[in-house]
């Protein structure tokens, strides 16, 4: 069953190689926090917005090329969704945020404000990105990520015996906290793994000279 319908009302988004027709979108079934009859933002065909969960794109928010939102998740404000991007699970994308590329926002994910993240970035959790952030390559945010500034995320990569990324970023607390493989968690418990699985061979000495890298890149207790 379809929970929404197009209007009679299109808009044209001039990108850089072509130009793409949107379309309002209006509701004909309440669900969510959403009335029968609530007018919702553009999108450009049914494959950007699902029709199944409480997902929902609102306001003047933008969904195109073959972006998706599905589940739970909300997508309003001015805030642009497009490339291959998804949006999905319980997340919020608002403000101005841009989340293009192939990049995952999911979970209790909120991204909002002027915050752009693309690429290949993950930001899930509880993760909270705005302020003028931009989040990218293939960084992941998780936990109960607080991110406001760019220099707040600091990747690296390829490193260790797996050859994988690292992500250093700043948490609701103000403190360093580190995505490695299946670790997430502070950077000084973080050092303590990386002494327990590698001693002191070139891999570990590798992650500690980054580490150091990331307490100088990202301030930590305060706000800015």
């Amino acid at each position: 069953m379809k929970k929404y319908e197009f209007t009679d009302e299109t808009k044209l988004v001039h990108l850089i190689d072509r130009s793409v027709v949107l379309h309002r979108i209006r509701a004909v079934m309440s669900f969510g926090d959403v009335k029968a009859g609530d007018i919702g933002g553009w999108i450009e065909t049914e494959e950007n917005l699902s029709h199944d969960g409480n997902a929902w794109v609102a306001e003047n928010a933008q969904v195109y090329d073959n972006a998706q939102v599905s589940d739970n998740a909300v997508v309003f404000g001015n805030a642009q969704v497009h490339s291959s991007a998804q949006v999905f699970q319980n997340a919020k994308v608002y403000g101005n945020a841009w989340v293009r590329g192939q990049a995952r926002i999911f979970g209790y994910a909120n991204v909002y404000h002027k915050a752009q993240i693309f690429d290949v970035a993950w930001i899930y959790g509880h993760a909270e990105v705005y302020g003028y952030a931009k989040v990218f390559g293939d960084a992941t945010l998780c936990g109960d990520a607080m991110v406001h500034r760019t220099n707040h995320v600091f990747l690296v990569g390829p490193i260790g015996s797996r050859n994988d990324s690292t992500t250093f970023y700043r948490n609701i607390d103000g403190q360093i906290d580190v995505k490695c493989g299946c670790f997430n968690g502070n950077i000084e418990v973080f050092l303590e793994k990386v002494t327990q699985t590698h001693e002191n061979n070139q891999h570990a000495s590798a992650y500690r000279a980054v580490a150091q890298v990331a307490k100088m890149q990202i301030k930590t207790n305060g706000f800015d």
